[in-house]
């Protein structure tokens, strides 16, 4: 180079540098310089021959200009861009002078059926990965010897930030990757005959292409396309599989090539959305907010790098996988520095934990960075102290509600979180997830009318209660807006739950017929209890549940075995009644009439029971409730006589 080059470079341009270098050089990074990559600022290609000295040699020279090689096209062609300073930088391709190399494989367009697909030329993609290998990430400078009429540059590219680095059209010439064009060679070019003496030594060594054979076997086998692609997810068995990222086509979609088969396969990142590219009905493409900076983010740290990637499920055609680079995985990269959002329908077959992504989502939400510029986060509507309790299950309402009994005496009704049932014992730990406001109906709304509901996880025995219905296909998981928080606090194992209950087809998930559950009630028709009397004395002793508490001594009981509906009377006793409908008007309850059905309550209700309708001694909670019950006035005894046990 003639004159003496004088430049500033700053150090925050050192930091971008060292790590998209770091990607190729054998350095330790910590991976936190994955997220410190400058997005600020205005960028540009270095022109140093504007800076050469008065004292240089007069005689014109091509300008020297530095960048960071971000693709390599083919054996002698690359795209290089500038330094980011607020945004994607510019990029420009610069072709090798002087040099041919093979030409890649080429997929015919999908919109001309008669064309073939075009193969690679020998060692065509071996010149490529030389040059992918030795230049990705890497800066280098270059000069533009040649521009054609439709704009195509070409010149010589030099690794590192001067001439004295190492010249790549040499470099491929002398491992036998290139051939030179010697039809424009001028015989006072020091540099073109230097290309000439390097291709005559690799004929000579018989190196790359000048080894015999033709090189037929350095042809890949490209296979563009998959028939079966959940099976060929499910083979892989969500082991990691070596690829490079051919092609980024926004933050969370990629096209990647699976090595060693040569798959060609295009992943969405699972879990997470990036903000998109929309195309318009004239063809053009409008990028949402933060849509160009998110692909510049994966495409600077994944775009031809040598990657792991986890394929991990195949949802509707689509491959859902994780990217995994020895400097960090690029998915939760992108929710820590919100250029994502968690997306909860890929979310459950995420391999890598779930949690990370959620947490990678809060932080970014709380710094209220790029797509959380304006995120506002929720208030909350109830006090810390009332968000976790022990309690009593006193009832079960249906598959997703319970009535807990607080150790103050208070009763409250729970709701599972995120979870929707078909509609039709012990302490459980309760945490409170959110309390859903009340809603009211109208002529012009189609939501229904609901009290305030108290949504909350609920374990017993460390068993989540709503994960275990879902698992077994008995309930489903509740969708909810992007923006909407409220939500269980072990949302992502409810998601997953679900997943694994639709893969094994179980419950609301089968293909089989729904089975039909006949059940008689007579509970209330005194003719059919009479009939039906007769069989359960033959039966003896029969198991049931008690369905509900109509006063301390009267019971609903459901008999599995017979499955029937019947309204039983403990033999032996008599409770205080409770207040009751009649055809006078409103019967005012007798004196300890509640106290008693809340202690028959608490003691049996919905418990598996016995229960024997003969003429038998009282029964054994007719014991239990006698004894205690007296003491309190509950009941009034009449254990001298045998007395019949009623169903009617």
């Amino acid at each position: 180079m003639h004159g003496t080059v004088c430049f500033r470079y700053s150090v925050c341009s050192q930091l971008s540098s060292l790590f998209l270098l770091g990607f190729n050089r054998t350095v330790t990074l910590d991976s936190r310089l994955l997220t410190c990559f400058p997005l600020n600022g205005v960028s540009n290609f270095v022109d140093m021959a504007s800076s050469v000295s008065a004292q240089a040699n007069p005689a014109p020279v091509a300008a020297l200009q530095r960048g960071i090689v971000k693709m390599v096209l083919s054996g002698c062609a690359i795209i290089v861009r500038g330094q980011p300073r607020g945004g994607p930088p510019p990029e420009r391709q610069i072709n090798l002078s002087n040099i041919r190399t093979g030409a890649l494989a080429r997929r015919a367009p999908q919109s001309q059926p008669d064309q073939k697909d075009t193969p690679d030329e020998p060692y065509a993609f071996q010149a490529r990965e030389f040059l992918r290998k030795m230049l990705i990430g890497k800066e280098v400078c270059f000069t533009v010897e040649v521009k054609t009429a439709l704009g195509r540059e070409y010149g010589m590219v030099y690794l590192g930030r001067d001439t004295t680095g190492e010249n790549i059209a040499e470099s491929l010439v002398n491992e036998g990757l290139a051939t030179v064009r010697r039809e424009g060679i001028r015989g006072n070019n020091p540099d073109q005959a230097r290309l000439c003496d390097l291709e005559d030594q690799a004929k000579a060594s018989k190196k790359g292409m000048w080894t015999e054979g033709g090189g037929t076997n350095t042809v890949r086998d490209l296979k563009y396309i998959i028939e079966n692609p959940r099976n060929f997810v499910d083979s892989m068995h969500q082991k990691p599989v070596n690829a490079v990222i051919e092609h980024v086509r926004d933050g969370s979609v990629v096209r990647a090539l699976l090595l060693p088969d040569y798959y060609l396969v295009t992943v969405m990142l699972s879990g997470v959305k990036c903000p998109t590219f929309k195309r318009e009905a004239d063809g053009t493409e409008s990028p949402e907010p933060f849509a160009a900076e998110a692909k510049f983010f994966t495409e600077s740290r994944l775009l031809q790098r040598d990657v792991q990637i986890i394929l991990e499920s195949c949802p509707n055609q689509v491959i859902l996988g994780t990217v995994l680079h020895p400097n960090g995985n690029i998915t939760e990269l992108l929710l820590k520095e919100g250029f994502a959002r968690c997306v909860d329908w890929s979310m459950a077959v995420y391999t890598q934990g779930a949690e990370k992504l959620r947490a990678g989502e809060k932080s970014a939400k709380e710094r209220k960075v790029r797509i959380w510029k304006d995120y506002v986060a929720p208030t909350a509507n109830m006090d810390q102290k009332d968000r976790q309790f022990v309690a009593k299950v006193m009832q079960v309402v249906n598959a997703d509600a319970v009535v807990v009994k607080l150790n103050s005496g208070e009763y409250k009704t729970i709701h599972l979180s995120s979870i929707r049932p078909p509609r039709i014992e012990g302490e459980v730990n309760v945490t409170v997830d959110y309390i859903r406001a009340a809603t009211s109906s109208s002529e012009t709304s189609t939501i229904p009318a609901f009290a305030e509901r108290t949504c909350a996880t609920v374990t017993i025995g460390g068993i989540n209660i709503a994960e275990a219905l879902v698992s077994k296909g008995f309930a489903t998981v509740i969708r909810y807006r992007q923006d909407d928080d409220q939500r269980s606090s072990h949302y992502d194992e409810l998601l997953a739950a679900e997943a694994r209950a639709i893969k094994n087809g179980k419950g609301l998930h089968s293909k089989k017929e729904v089975p039909i559950h006949r059940v008689a009630d007579i509970s209330g028709e005194t003719q059919k209890a009479k009939q039906f009397l007769p069989f359960l004395q033959r039966a003896g002793r029969s198991e049931a549940v008690v369905e509900y508490v109509f006063s301390g001594s009267r019971l609903k009981l459901y008999m599995p075995k017979e499955t029937c509906l019947i309204t039983f009377l403990l033999a032996g006793i008599e409770c205080p009644r409770g207040s009751r409908n009649m055809p006078g008007g409103m019967q005012v309850a007798e004196p300890f009439s509640d106290e008693a059905m809340a202690f028959t309550k608490e003691l049996v209700l919905q418990r598996e029971v016995s229960s024997t309708l003969i003429l038998a001694p009282i029964s054994l909670i007719s014991v239990v409730l006698l004894a205690t019950a007296c003491l309190a006035g509950f009941a009034v005894g009449h254990i001298g006589s045998h007395s019949t046990s009623s169903f009617i």
